[in-house]
């Protein structure tokens, strides 16, 4: 069985919210770009010109972000029918790697002036003052997207929360670089003039260990690593409901937002289908007990438990076979035990048909339960058809009339021969073509044992039939003595 919930769609609120705080940062970072570029031109100093380009990185990936949340809130398609939420994973690596390509150019930039000497810097208030408001917007970027990126569980509002995060620090040692080479020209300390390029190679090493560990994260997402922690969160909870067995496949990925749990449940086989159903629900609240807005798949196997009987065993082969068995016996004869069961079968089956499955079935018993020597059956019908019966009344003509009065008489009278029969009541006598069947309420003691109340209407159906041989169904209902005192 498979039990597959559908995922919520994102509210239209939260989707207006995510797009607002992206489109915030988009237009931070294009600022803050605009100004780092302008003031590392003027000035000449590569730190600036490297937080620039970071900041650059930042405005390509907010535009970045602002797509992908627009994308990965779409709903599932026919394409696309885990959703859209991958996009997210895919924006962020998408800015990892425009990060490394920034890193990389500053890098060969900043040896290349120290190499060949030339570090000049056109030192000026206006770098610093850009610089200071960088940190001061990247502070209050930061916190505003971790808060959304907390609240809507969005991968790329939390790479654009790290990104400038991480422009707070390179930022400082860009300021750093700067502050050095203004003492050492000033102070005309020839070491201090190469402190703007080794300013700008800590920052991009800086900007290469945050890619680093953003990357990582990423790259998992995108090839469906499991999330550990919540895999093994959503193991103990699912196992911890009552009735599973055990918990043989489980896997767990995320995408975006989402995480996707697919398990595969051992259920004991005896569990009928609508059980089961429960049992699957049961284990699909559990999984969001710990993923709130998990998408859960199920699917669950039968298995057989230590604790099965043989009457357990013999209904599991039949349910395996898809059809009904009822009155099951196991008697040991000479040390060897058997089984006697009463098995329904299609009324439109021949009896060359009818035998064949009962064959089938009966040497399936036997090899699943080996300690049996046999197993008889006895084979009933199973109706399929729509029975119109006409019912008899006493009220009727005079035929008719005496035909249901002499049926209740000796339907009473023989019900009188069984002391646990305390009253019969709501007798209906009908006819179906030729064949006349009756049915009634009995009332019998609350203790009665069920095994004792199946015997004495078995009993009482037996005797009357009888006493009445043309009457071809008896249909006995057993009702509890203070259930009719009401």
């Amino acid at each position: 069985m498979t039990f597959t919930p559908q995922h919520v769609a994102v509210s239209s609120e939260a989707v207006r919210a995510k797009r607002k705080v992206a489109l915030r940062s988009l237009l931070a970072a294009a600022a803050m770009t605009a100004l780092k570029l302008t003031a590392g031109l003027l000035s000449g100093s590569l730190g600036v010109l490297s937080d620039a380009a970071h900041s650059a990185l930042d405005l390509a990936g907010s535009a970045i972000t602002l797509f992908s949340v627009r994308v990965s809130d779409m709903p599932a398609d026919d394409d696309h029918p885990y959703g859209h939420a991958k996009f997210e994973n895919l924006s962020a690596f998408v800015e990892a790697g425009l990060m490394v390509i920034s890193c990389v150019w500053i890098l060969v930039e900043a040896v290349r002036r120290i190499l060949s000497g030339d570090a000049v810097v056109q030192h000026s208030i206006w770098p610093v003052a850009v610089l200071i408001l960088s940190i001061a917007v990247d502070w209050w970027r930061s916190r505003a997207l971790r808060r959304a990126a907390t609240q809507f569980q969005s991968t790329a509002l939390a790479t654009d929360a790290f990104h400038f995060a991480s422009d707070i620090w390179s930022t400082l040692a860009v300021l750093c670089g700067l502050s050095l080479s203004w003492l050492g020209t000033r102070n005309h300390i020839p070491l201090l003039h190469f402190a703007d390029p080794i300013a700008a190679i800590v920052v991009s090493l800086m900007i290469l260990h945050f890619t680093w560990t953003l990357t990582r994260g990423t790259v998992g997402a995108l090839l469906d690593a499991a999330p550990v922690e919540a895999r093994t969160r959503v193991l103990h909870a699912v196992e911890s409901v009552p009735g599973v067995i055990a918990v043989e496949q489980a896997r767990v990925r995320s995408a975006g937002s989402i995480t996707f749990a697919d398990l595969t449940l051992a259920l004991p086989r005896s569990y009928t289908f609508e059980h089961t159903g429960e049992l699957v629900r049961a284990a699909t609240q559990a999984v969001h007990s710990v993923v709130p807005d998990a998408d859960v798949v199920i699917h669950t196997i039968p298995r057989e438990t230590a604790t099965e009987s043989i009457f357990d065993r013999v209904r599991a082969v039949a349910a395996r076979n898809n059809v009904a068995v009822h009155e099951v016996s196991v008697q040991s004869v000479a040390d060897k035990l058997r089984v006697e069961l009463h098995l329904e079968l299609n009324e439109n089956l021949s009896l060359a048909e009818a035998h064949s499955f009962v064959t089938s079935m009966e040497a399936e018993i036997l090899r699943e339960i080996p300690e049996l020597s046999e197993v008889l059956t006895h084979i009933e019908s199973e109706p399929s058809t729509i029975e119109n019966p006409v019912v008899l009344d006493d009220a009727a003509e005079t035929k008719e009339q005496l035909e249901v009065l002499r049926l209740e008489n000796s339907l009473r009278q023989t019900a009188s021969q069984f002391h646990e029969v305390l009253d019969i009541h709501a007798i209906l006598i009908g006819r179906t073509e030729d064949h006349l069947q009756v049915s009634f309420h009995c009332t019998m003691p609350d203790a009665l044992p069920m095994s004792r109340v199946h015997q004495v209407i078995t009993d009482l159906e037996d005797q009357f039939k009888l006493v009445c041989p043309e009457v071809y169904k008896v249909l006995i209902h057993p009702e509890p003595q203070t259930d009719n005192l009401r």
